[in-house]
């Protein structure tokens, strides 16, 4: 079965300088990270803050233009297709930003940020336009009547479900969830993610979902990848990487989730950066994958 997406050896370098004279080098943020996501799962990819994830994420829809590498989307080459290709092409694939206050537009009206997208891609007329948005409004649990407003009127995770209508407004194949709800409060994040895995089964979404949220991501995803340092270190079912890791720095990630029962001491396990070796993922058992 042909995945739904598939990335072979990406590569993201941003340029880096020394000082006003300085010799310009480049940093690798994504170093050579192949992966396969198939059609109506949840994949997560974790890892520390600066591991590349985002990067990643980008890449895969070229919000940012990888150094080298191939991004399949079914059967287009992703990287090989022209703005214009690239431009009618998104409507398949679409994201939901981290940040629910920065990814809104201040001076548009909620229902236009969500009709944005069927304007850009020529949807419909503008009555059957406005009724879509009605309907994604109620998909995502806010009362159209809210349309009217500006996103500084909203909370967090109502204008969370403003970027997810957004996001799934052209019916997209792929959607991927950069740490939707990192920054909202405990409270509201269950809500969003029980939204997410309602959508996902009325409209058979795929997800690549970026987290760092251990605990989370073992609920949720069918399958986790673990990145470090810009390569991926372990892939694997998620029961399996968390019941059985493989590799150290995995291991070492899995320990520091917090404990929620009171007086109970974490075992933290250490990694030593300076052990890390870039090695290739291996097959260790069916379907788990470890640079080891």
């Amino acid at each position: 079965m042909t995945p739904l997406v598939e990335i072979r050896n990406l590569v993201k370098e941003f340029p880096t300088r020394k000082g006003w004279f300085g010799r310009g080098t480049a940093f690798r943020a994504v170093d050579e990270v192949s992966l396969a996501i198939e059609a109506g799962e949840t994949f997560g990819l974790v890892g520390e803050s600066g591991c590349g994830k985002t990067t990643t994420g980008r890449c895969t829809l070229r919000l940012i233009e990888p150094t080298s590498g191939e991004i399949r989307f079914k059967d287009l080459d992703v990287r090989a297709l022209t703005s214009g290709e690239l431009r009618r092409a998104r409507r398949h694939f679409q994201i939901v930003f981290q940040d629910p206050y920065s990814s809104l537009n201040p001076r548009m009206r909620a229902g236009a940020i969500v009709e944005e997208p069927l304007v850009i891609h020529r949807v419909g007329t503008r009555d059957e336009r406005q009724a879509r948005v009605r309907q994604l409004f109620d998909l995502v649990g806010l009362d159209p009547a809210l349309s009217t407003k500006y996103p500084h009127e909203f909370s967090g995770g109502q204008r969370q479900r403003i970027g997810l209508a957004r996001a799934i407004a052209l019916d997209p194949a792929l959607v991927v969830c950069d740490e939707p709800v990192s920054s909202l409060d405990v409270s509201v994040q269950a809500q969003v993610v029980n939204l997410l895995l309602d959508l996902q089964k009325r409209l058979s979404l795929t997800y690549l979902f970026i987290a760092h949220d251990l605990r989370l991501v073992r609920q949720i995803c069918d399958r986790v990848a673990v990145m470090y340092r810009g390569r991926l270190v372990e892939v694997a079912p998620a029961e399996a990487l968390f019941s059985a890791p493989a590799h150290p720095y995995t291991r070492a990630l899995l320990s520091a989730i917090p404990t929620l029962k009171p007086g109970q001491k974490l075992e933290r396990i250490p990694y030593d950066g300076a052990s890390f070796v870039r090695a290739p993922l291996r097959e260790v058992e069916a379907g788990h994958f470890a640079a080891v």
